[in-house]
């Protein structure tokens, strides 16, 4: 059973790696951070350490097992491309985003400039592959908006942007080379406000550039009650995704087995640090 998501832009999240460290102000109010610190301590939960950076081997085949296509957010509770992620465990999530090409990856981090490394280097041989979205967050100008240059000289087929939390307006924004935006507040408690203006900047560039464009929430303390309207309508806009038949359970459970005989180092990781 996938883990179901309740993320607008997505259908199932999966975690390989758990546990992340803050490098921006968007980290600030961390969602992943606050729900993984409730259970720190509480023997058998998969949370028992914490926010504190730990590889997740036996998820590694997890997408193998679902035989329904989805839309997969990867690591929503980590960034697969922090440092202390081996370049070689990296190599292994991308082997089986590779593999299960029935399903659409979705990797976001704010490590742009390793995420450009590894992927004009020794993964680049999925950077043209459509069912793989490469994306980064933006969340200001200062630290934002370098990530988007790093992501535009990303060898990739589909390149995305989570403009979330949005914390203050950018101006304008080179969308050349981006496929598809995201843009939404913070919620939660102590969450930052999101302006209007701000959002319709970001909505109309991506018209002119004729890009997807998704608004996921206002966010604040109460983000239901705030919704998701943006001039009184929702926009989902996203990429058309590649239509791939899903292989059967014969094949399935052979792409299971070619993993877990993968040679590689990574065999020999510990589970934590």
């Amino acid at each position: 059973m996938s883990a179901k998501s309740s993320i607008e832009w997505t259908d199932a999240t999966w975690n390989p790696v758990r546990g992340c460290t803050k490098v921006s102000p968007g980290c600030k109010h961390c969602y992943a951070s606050t729900f993984a610190e409730r259970f720190r301590g509480v023997p058998d939960h998969p949370y028992e350490q914490g926010f504190d950076l730990r590889l997740v081997p036996e998820k590694l085949a997890e997408p193998l097992r679902w035989a329904a296509s989805k839309v997969v957010f990867v690591n929503s509770m980590s960034d697969l491309f922090q440092v202390g992620v081996p370049d070689e465990y990296i190599q292994r999530v991308v082997q089986v985003m590779e593999l299960a090409n029935w399903h659409t990856f979705q990797v976001l981090t704010k490590r742009a400039d390793r995420m450009q490394e590894m992927l004009s280097g020794t993964v680049s041989h999925v950077g043209g592959s459509r069912h793989i979205w490469w994306g980064v967050s933006v969340e200001d100008r200062k630290y934002g908006l370098p990530r988007i240059e790093l992501l535009r000289n990303t060898p990739a087929s589909v390149r995305f942007l989570s403009v979330e939390p949005l914390l203050e307006d950018l101006g304008e924004v080179d969308l050349s080379g981006i496929a598809w935006v995201i843009v939404g507040g913070e919620s939660g408690a102590g969450a930052r406000p999101l302006k209007p203006e701000w959002v319709l900047n970001i909505k109309q560039q991506c018209e002119d550039a004729n890009v997807p464009f998704f608004f996921k929430q206002w966010g604040g303390v109460r983000k239901k009650q705030a919704g998701r309207l943006l001039e009184g309508k929702t926009f989902d806009e996203m990429p058309e995704r590649v239509q791939i038949e899903p292989a059967n359970v014969a094949s399935r459970n052979a792409m299971i087995r070619t993993l877990s005989t993968f040679n590689s180092p990574t065999s020999q990781l510990p589970l934590a640090f």
